[in-house]
């Protein structure tokens, strides 16, 4: 697509950009509405899991409530508190919301279709996601407030402990695939059962990195059993207990976006990314795109979310810390030297 605007009567240089910007609004409006849609589906999920309806009303099967909130958000006043720093205080939602989308641009969607299929993938992931944790704190320091200063002071404490362990957890798979970009991770994880079958399902070497994963997402984004930074109890809402109008759709929309970057990330890191999860013509006419399959799987991941929201109650401070440091950061580390272990003595990979 790029060459061909390229070539085109644009020129190369604005061929060039018009196409990149064609392509990120492909990704990012899309995605919007994935994040609206995971709003409902939250809402319905734990409705479900309380035996009540949930949303119901706007629209067929309250499909249209999550716009209905954003556009009664929309048109509310933005309050911003006397004492407030106000820039930071503004920047501070839309920091939160711009690294959010950032994530998706490494994301490999099928083999081809990826806007930047660099060959540090991971890396970049891991770099911008630990960004979020910037917006979170310049909201508790901008607001002026106690509560968001303690909600900020929370979250960086408890990001900053799961990103420890969430690095290891990549150097892990990076380690077995023998390579940074996603793509190629996505590849290494195709097996065989029997010799008959290919199946493209989780690694069971890399199952328990897959589980802690999974945990240590629900503490990076902040969702519950670890939502400390917003526990209601003691702090209110935490870091965004000041925040009305726009500002606060912000925060929710990069939360959430964060939420799916997450579920894709593990979706690519463990569950074979857009790789059918066996190798089998199930309709012999049709091959299902690869990107139906990394949705499927996105889905299947939030579904995973929104249960464990639904279902366990909240950790204590000391609990969530505890947890991080005595438990997932020794075992992520001790897995590390499994796999390489694992890969020196088993398989050839370590020999050139």
């Amino acid at each position: 697509m790029t060459e061909a605007f390229q070539n085109s009567f644009l020129g190369p240089i604005a061929g060039y950009l018009l196409a990149n910007i064609l392509l990120i609004l492909a990704i990012v409006l899309p995605l919007l509405i994935g994040v609206a849609y995971a709003v409902y589906a939250d809402r319905k999920i734990w409705a479900a899991a309380q035996m009540r309806r949930g949303p119901n009303v706007v629209g067929p099967f309250g499909l249209l409530q999550s716009f209905a909130d954003g556009l009664k958000v929309f048109l509310k006043e933005t309050i911003i508190p006397a004492g407030a720093n106000k820039g930071v205080f503004l920047l501070a939602p839309v920091i939160m919301f711009t690294v959010a989308l950032l994530g998706w641009a490494v994301i490999p969607f099928s083999a081809e279709m990826v806007l930047a299929d660099i060959n540090v993938g991971i890396l970049y992931i891991f770099a911008v996601s630990s960004l979020g944790v910037y917006g979170i704190i310049m909201s508790g320091w901008a607001s002026n407030s106690k509560y968001p200063f303690l909600g900020g002071l929370r979250s960086a404490a408890q990001m900053v402990s799961y990103e420890v362990s969430i690095g290891f957890i990549i150097i892990c798979v990076v380690l077995w695939a023998s390579s940074f970009n996603l793509n190629a991770i996505v590849l290494s994880q195709k097996g065989t059962i029997l010799g008959i079958v290919n199946m493209h399902l989780f690694n069971p070497l890399l199952f328990p990195m897959a589980i802690m994963f999974f945990i240590s997402a629900l503490a990076e984004t902040n969702r519950p059993p670890f939502d400390l930074p917003e526990a209601e109890a003691e702090l209110v809402a935490g870091y965004q207990t000041e925040y009305s109008s726009m500002a606060f759709a912000l925060f929710w929309l990069g939360e959430y976006a964060a939420i799916l970057l997450m579920c894709a990330l593990m979706s690519v890191l463990f569950l074979g990314g857009w790789l059918p999860p066996l190798d089998i013509d199930l309709i012999p006419w049709f091959d299902v795109p690869g990107a139906i399959w990394l949705i499927l799987k996105i889905c299947f991941m939030f579904f995973c979310f929104a249960w464990v929201f639904a279902t366990v109650p909240r950790f204590r401070y000391d609990q969530l810390m505890r947890l991080g440091w005595k438990v997932f950061l020794p075992l992520s580390l001790f897995w590390v030297f499994i796999v390489s272990g694992y890969l020196m003595f088993f398989t050839d990979r370590f020999s050139t």
